[in-house]
């Protein structure tokens, strides 16, 4: 408590502390909102899943800061009742009328045009027909499809379309004002219209139509049209488990190997500084980096090779140094003189004397190890199947996101990373400040 006390006497910590806080209550938020499953289903799903997301959208907020209001994507469906259906049967055809009406008054024009259908028949597929009413009344032909079970029309891929539209992008076309000297969008309320004619008693249409917008949801989507926004909010419990375990396994491991080294000495001692010596030479990163090629990209995997390769890190030496002067305590000496084993006097005597250090030492680590799964993310050696902050920027850089304008697409994995390390960094120091007395008038 007293430690709190004074760590609230430090504006940099309490500042550190709220990221803190914030970070662990999106993680807590995001395992409760977003299970694993779905999490995963969500990032590495097909076209089922996507078909509803626009490519490399920025988010919707970024309208806030444009003087042209940049269109959403619209989504209207006949199975969901976002869409009027009538059926009229007429002895063995059913004539289906499906209307899809919404409002556009965006400054620009849509990606994407789609229809996505699903159709039920035996062995006659249904005749489809397609209409587009523009707000002045204007109706324009789309075209014609004998839709299979599961069929998509794109508009831009219509040859025959594209003809009647005067080579004209569909998108642009289609929601263009006629009256005006630019091409500019033609506010208003929009009706698409499928008339369709089956030719089986059961036999039905379904059918989705998709504006594709250029902003989508909080984060924007990627070149895949997945949702940034999982990959945002899974990255952060996934980067807090992999630093605060990375951080406590080598930090725990390599205090009980320096305090057992010190107080057994002798050859004990002597051996564990040469396998220290040795393992500060290897080239950390590239064995990582050779794992990841050779072996396994696992998060997991590559989290127990960080916690092999730091246990015998450059902290033993400072332990090491700290336990020296311990073991020749007065209190030391009196544990021995009443029988104490070894084991008690390391475990009860020793290793709580260094706590009060160790505590800075790991706060600071766990953000490092965080830019550490980062880096190999951006490096194409992060975990295949889970989203994280570091995939989200590799995914970015591959695509040539700074270049194409899709600033989003980095910037806000980024930030979450610079957050994470100020965050923790802040209250790191502060608490080296409160245990260390040396450093309190600094």
């Amino acid at each position: 408590m007293r430690a709190l006390k004074e760590l609230s006497g430090y504006p940099s910590a309490v500042a550190g502390l709220i990221i803190i806080f914030a970070l662990i209550g999106l993680a807590l938020y995001t395992l409760a909102a977003i299970p694993y499953s779905e999490a995963i289903r969500l990032w590495r799903g097909g076209e089922d899943i996507w078909q509803n997301y626009p490519r490399t959208a920025a988010p919707e907020w970024t309208n806030l800061f444009s003087n042209e209001k940049l269109p959403a994507t619209i989504v209207r469906d006949s199975a969901d009742g976002t869409a009027e259906k009538t059926v009229t049967q007429n002895g063995d055809t059913n004539e289906i009328t499906i209307t899809y009406t919404f409002d556009f008054q965006a400054d620009d024009f849509p990606q994407e045009l789609a229809v996505f259908f699903n159709a039920e028949f035996d062995t006659k597929q249904p005749h489809v027909d397609m209409t587009w009413i523009t707000p002045d009344d204007r109706e324009i032909r789309i075209g014609t499809i004998s839709p299979r079970s599961s069929d998509s029309y794109r508009f831009e891929g219509d040859d025959r379309l594209a003809r009647r539209l005067r080579n004209v992008p569909p998108q642009q076309a289609l929601f263009a004002d006629p009256d005006s000297e630019t091409l500019r969008t033609l506010k208003g309320t929009y009706t698409f219209r499928i008339d369709a004619l089956t030719f089986e008693p059961e036999s039905d249409v379904e059918a989705k139509f998709v504006a594709y917008g250029r902003v989508s949801g909080w984060a924007g989507t990627d070149h895949r049209r997945r949702d940034l926004g999982v990959a945002i909010m899974w990255g952060t419990p996934i980067a807090l488990a992999f630093g605060l375990l990375a951080a406590l396994g080598t930090t725990l491991t390599t205090m009980f190997i320096a305090a057992f080294g010190v107080w057994f000495g002798n050859i004990t001692d002597a051996v564990i500084q040469r396998i220290t010596e040795v393992v500060l030479i290897l080239p950390v990163l590239p064995i990582l980096i050779m794992v990841g090629t050779f072996y396994s990209r696992s998060i997991w995997v590559i989290l127990g090779v960080v916690i092999m390769l730091s246990i015998f890190g450059a902290a033993i030496k400072g332990y090491r140094a700290i336990f020296l002067q311990i073991r020749e305590s007065p209190y030391i000496e009196a544990a021995r003189a009443y029988g104490a084993g070894s084991m008690r006097i390391i475990g009860q005597y020793m290793i709580p004397r260094i706590i009060p250090l160790l505590i800075p030492q790991l706060v600071v680590l766990i953000p490092s190890y965080v830019f550490l799964e980062a880096s190999l993310s951006v490096l194409g050696l992060g975990d295949p199947v889970l989203p994280t902050w570091g995939k989200v920027i590799d995914d970015a850089n591959r695509n040539g996101a700074l270049f194409n304008g899709y600033y989003y697409w980095v910037m806000q994995p980024a930030l979450l990373l610079v957050f994470t390390g100020l965050g923790f960094a802040m209250v790191g120091f502060a608490l080296d400040r409160v245990f260390n007395p040396r450093l309190r008038g600094l």
